[in-house]
């Protein structure tokens, strides 16, 4: 985290204060960022890389003279995005002398914000980045929850049953949003056996927490379906300081693909069909 245009060497912030920063919000991207424990990661490539090579070309009328025939490459722009917040100067000052218990709430908030940015743009799209979400890639219906939470685990059946009848092999995880993560994880079943372990069995692998994720989404995870790559990633960078602050921001480039539409079923709520 120490590329040069993020300006880190213009704050008043000492190697060790970098360090805790960075720490930080390491720690709290790793428990939030779900879609990247999902689908498969490239890069990061760094802050210069632009754009993810499509592998096409389309027709381009080409420069004056005959029998030429012209195409152009097809690329995917990255897509750059940003969290701002602000630390407390004295906060800083007190973690030098040795707290324990420096206030870093507002970069823990940035870190939620933009990981639950990302994984909303990996899950059901961002337009205005031509990011098209899993979601609205599959080519596979929906299966409605009923609002007992005990009834999960057919749900989910049905999901893996459908994508194994495209063809698609697991092992599958399952990203959930945070109100049916909370619930799966408080659920028991019949006999006291946990709900979560039984989706677990299911799907032969990760149940995955997911800010962002309305409902949750069955995937395969056997590879080469859904692909992100990452040019600068997650970094902290220095905006400005007063007396009293140092104003900071969380930055990455990134852009997303769905290489596979049928690998993947969407599990609604009531409120996403009434949304859809």
């Amino acid at each position: 985290m120490t590329t040069d245009h993020l300006l880190r060497e213009l704050a008043p912030i000492t190697g060790a204060g970098w360090k805790l920063l960075d720490d930080e919000a390491r720690a709290r991207l790793t428990t939030t960022l779900g879609a990247r424990k999902l689908v498969d990661f490239a890069g990061p490539f760094g802050w210069a890389h632009s754009a993810t090579n499509l592998g096409r070309a389309e027709p381009l009328a080409g420069p004056d003279g005959d029998g030429i025939v012209s195409r152009r490459r097809r690329v995917l722009p990255l897509a750059e995005m940003r969290a701002h917040f602000t630390l407390s100067r004295d906060e800083l000052l007190d973690a030098e002398r040795g707290a324990a218990d420096v206030d870093l709430a507002n970069l823990d908030t940035a870190a939620v914000l933009i990981a639950s940015a990302e994984n909303r743009a990996v899950f059901h799209g961002w337009r205005e980045a031509h990011i098209t979400g899993i979601t609205q890639a599959t080519s596979l219906p929906t299966v409605p929850r009923v609002e007992d939470f005990a009834d999960y685990p057919q749900r989910v059946a049905r999901a893996v049953n459908l994508l194994l009848v495209e063809g698609i092999s697991g092992p599958f995880g399952l990203a959930l949003g945070p109100g049916h993560y909370t619930a799966v994880m408080q659920s028991t079943e019949r006999g006291g056996y946990l709900l979560s372990e039984h989706l677990r069995r299911i799907l032969e692998g990760p149940i995955v927490w997911a800010p962002g994720v309305r409902g949750a989404v069955v995937m395969s995870l056997r590879g080469g379906d859904f692909l992100f790559e990452s040019g600068q990633d997650l970094s902290i960078g220095y905006s400005h300081h007063d007396a009293d602050n140092v104003h900071l921001y969380l930055e990455e480039t990134f852009s997303f693909r769905v290489a596979t539409p049928e690998a993947a079923v969407h599990l609604t709520s009531g409120a996403e069909e009434a949304r859809r």
